[in-house]
């Protein structure tokens, strides 16, 4: 209960909670303390789109659905264990076998966090293996100019681009410790390049791991926060 308190304090503080932050299912569930939170859609903010029909909150997702975000939209929503928060102008699509746990981000930006297990993640630009992990990506599909940024946010990861697989690289983190711009442009030396930390919060993070019952690894630690 006092955790909980804590989170929505947070949550509160980053503009996340009230009138123009969440609202509806996710919000209410919070409040009572239903944790994990009901899965499918929680939150629907303008035009969201699931297999080529208008979608609403409370929504079933499953295996093979596409979701597509409007423009000034956005979408939260939980599937098994794991939780997304869908910027707008994004196309994401699940694997229809839910065994191979494999994701698409057709294009745009989103927030992810997965509960343990292997997942893959497809992009314009590279395919990631992840485990244990809240990871934020916008993929801009342009063709050979392409470049998808990735933040493994924390968890474990092999990050491997498309354009130069010997360019694979495995690597740990415990707090964003390590953005990436993966390119698809050979004229690179490289298509695997440092970034900064860019549009996504610990809060959002907290966030999305409160509707499956988790808390991210740096909670309540201290240090910096983004």
């Amino acid at each position: 209960m006092e955790q909980r308190r804590q989170l929505l304090k947070a949550m509160a503080a980053a503009g996340l909670l009230g009138p123009a932050g969440i609202s509806g299912l996710i919000s209410e569930a919070l409040a009572k303390g239903e944790v994990p939170i009901r899965p499918g859609l929680n939150r629907v903010r303008g035009e969201v789109i699931v297999n080529h029909k208008l979608a609403k909150e409370g929504q079933l997702l499953q295996a093979g659905d596409t979701i597509v975000t409007g423009r000034d939209s956005e979408a939260i929503y939980v599937i098994g264990k794991d939780a997304f928060m869908q910027r707008e102008l994004t196309t994401v699509n699940f694997g229809s076998d839910a065994l191979q746990n494999l994701m698409r981000v057709v294009t745009g930006r989103i927030l992810s966090v997965f509960g343990k297990g292997a997942r893959t993640i497809q992009t314009s630009t590279a395919t990631i293996g992840i485990r244990g992990t809240g990871c934020y990506i916008e993929d801009e599909s342009k063709g050979a100019k392409s470049r998808t940024y990735f933040c493994l946010c924390y968890g474990s990861v092999e990050l491997t681009p498309t354009a130069a697989p010997q360019e694979s690289e495995r690597y740990n983190t415990w707090h964003h410790d390590k953005p990436m711009y993966i390119h698809n442009d050979m004229k690179m030396a490289k298509m695997m390049v440092p970034a900064g930390v860019i549009n996504h919060t610990d809060a959002e993070l907290t966030l999305l791991e409160s509707l499956v019952g988790r808390t991210p690894p740096f909670y309540g630690e201290g240090g910096k926060s983004y």
